[in-house]
């Protein structure tokens, strides 16, 4: 197994931008839970046979594909099924992820979860970065991005972790609120440090 970092961050703080850049820059291999997400209920795999088996076929779309828009349905209106969905996919979810990051090659792996702080998931790492951003700019750029109104934005945010919960899992932060030219030296100097750590572990 890597040296694996984790790296997460609120909605619309900057976490996809800022592992392209760790992987365009240095070429680090990344994991992310949202790929590994949809991964495990591809047609044909046994979380989605799960999940037909539980709420019928009508949860299909045409192509066979999982309905995710009615699936979403279902669970916000019955917390029960979400509590079920999350018990049959986290350990599927957890177990490929763990799989992916054995087959990385890169010098350390980024690991890549939303939901870390939320899912006590940062013991897959052995350090994390939290890509911070002020709640204002979060706002804005969910409401430009998502094509959101103020109210829905809002509800997003208070449906995930406090901005102070994810800072205390933080071993390291990148402050997001500016233009992008600022991240590149915080990328820089957090790469420099997770090599040495790579080769004091050899």
């Amino acid at each position: 197994m890597p040296f694996v970092v984790g790296l997460t961050g609120g909605i619309a703080s900057g976490k996809t931008t800022v592992a392209n850049l760790f992987n365009q820059l240095y070429n680090i291999d990344i994991v992310d839970a949202d790929i590994v997400a949809r991964e495990v209920v591809e047609p044909n795999s046994a979380g989605l046979n799960a999940i037909i088996d539980k709420f019928g076929r009508s949860i299909l779309r045409n192509d066979g594909t999982l309905d995710r828009a009615k699936l979403r349905e279902i669970i916000f209106a019955h917390p029960d099924e979400k509590e079920w969905l999350n018990q049959l996919l986290h350990p599927m979810i957890r177990a490929k992820m763990l799989d992916d990051l054995d087959k990385t090659r890169s010098e350390y792996a980024l690991l890549v979860i939303p939901l870390m702080a939320e899912n006590g998931l940062q013991s897959l790492a052995d350090t994390v970065i939290v890509v911070d951003v002020e709640e204002e700019t979060q706002l804005r750029r969910t409401i430009d991005r998502d094509n959101v109104d103020h109210k829905q934005a809002k509800a997003i945010l208070a449906s995930q972790a406090t901005r102070e919960q994810r800072l205390a899992i933080a071993d390291h932060v990148i402050k997001n609120d500016t233009e992008n030219q600022k991240l590149l030296p915080q990328i820089t100097e957090l790469h420099q440090k997770f090599l040495e750590i790579c080769r004091e572990d050899l």
